[in-house]
């Protein structure tokens, strides 16, 4: 990057630090108004769209118009097809349990507890993570090799996130499999396929402009979200729960891969007897 376009980056950084923080706050407002946090998930993708819309167009006469066109249109078609999907799966359902969960540690005021620990954690996260995607609309080269890589690894993760998704609500919603636990599809590979395809799209975001060094120098963004998808909030508390709630999940946990698709695992000699 030149010293113009880094200039101009420098203050896209701080813009669309600055849209994350007041969507939030709006986003904030609505969930009071509900009675209800579990907003701020289907906020999440479109809070991603905002960013990598206002970047877009920020960094037109700085960065290659077919990087900037590529960076926006799959974070764009990630982020509305999970807010879609959020929505949809929540509707009419009453507040998520791990924000009762989190809420219940408030000292003081659950509100001003809501906003910092929730919402504001949510636009920083949003802002951190996004930043390849920022600095992909300032690159001045055109598309290459590593633009492909990037868009073929982001279309395996939609696959499996999308997929995934549609298997599982598809499952739920036929009244033959009440009380049974998910196996086949992609669920037969992976416990999580979700999580797996949303770590790959936002590696695949990263590689896009891996032939820059600015973009480079942002591989803790996409580290982060993986980090967060099996070890933080997003696997971990699922398999708890899981596990408090349905006895056959450790058998199935022991057969089937944790987060990489794989063959699943024969039945040990235990659990076949049991079969």
């Amino acid at each position: 990057m030149s010293g113009t376009v880094l200039s101009a980056w420098g203050w896209n950084l701080l813009i669309t630090a600055g849209c994350a923080l007041a969507f939030m706050t709006a986003v904030f407002g609505v969930g009071l108004a509900l009675g209800k946090h579990r907003v701020v998930d289907v906020a999440w993708g479109v809070a991603f769209t905002i960013g990598a819309v206002v970047s877009c167009a920020l960094s037109a006469g700085h960065g290659d118009l077919g990087r900037r066109v590529m960076a926006t249109a799959l974070t764009a078609v990630w982020g509305l097809r999970l807010a879609g999907h959020i929505a949809r799966r929540g509707r009419g359902a009453p507040e998520d349990p791990r924000y009762e969960k989190l809420l219940a540690k408030a000292r003081a005021s659950r509100t001003w507890y809501a906003y910092t620990r929730v919402y504001l954690g949510q636009a920083a996260l949003v802002w951190f993570i996004s930043m390849p995607v920022q600095a992909v609309e300032f690159g001045e080269r055109p598309l290459g090799v590593a633009a492909i890589v990037g868009a073929i690894l982001w279309a395996i993760g939609l696959f499996f996130e999308a997929v995934g998704d549609w298997q599982l609500q598809r499952f739920k919603a036929d009244p033959a499999n009440r009380g049974k636990l998910m196996r086949t599809g992609l669920w037969r590979y992976t416990r999580h396929p979700n999580y797996f395809g949303d770590a790959c799209v936002w590696w695949g975001l990263f590689i896009l402009g891996v032939d820059q060094w600015a973009v480079l120098c942002m591989i803790l963004s996409p580290a982060v979200i993986t980090w967060l998808l099996t070890k933080g909030s997003g696997k971990p508390l699922t398999e708890r729960h899981m596990i408090a709630t349905r006895p056959d999940y450790a058998e199935y946990a022991a057969q089937t891969s944790g987060f990489i698709p794989l063959p699943p695992r024969r039945p040990t000699v235990r659990t076949a007897e049991r079969s």
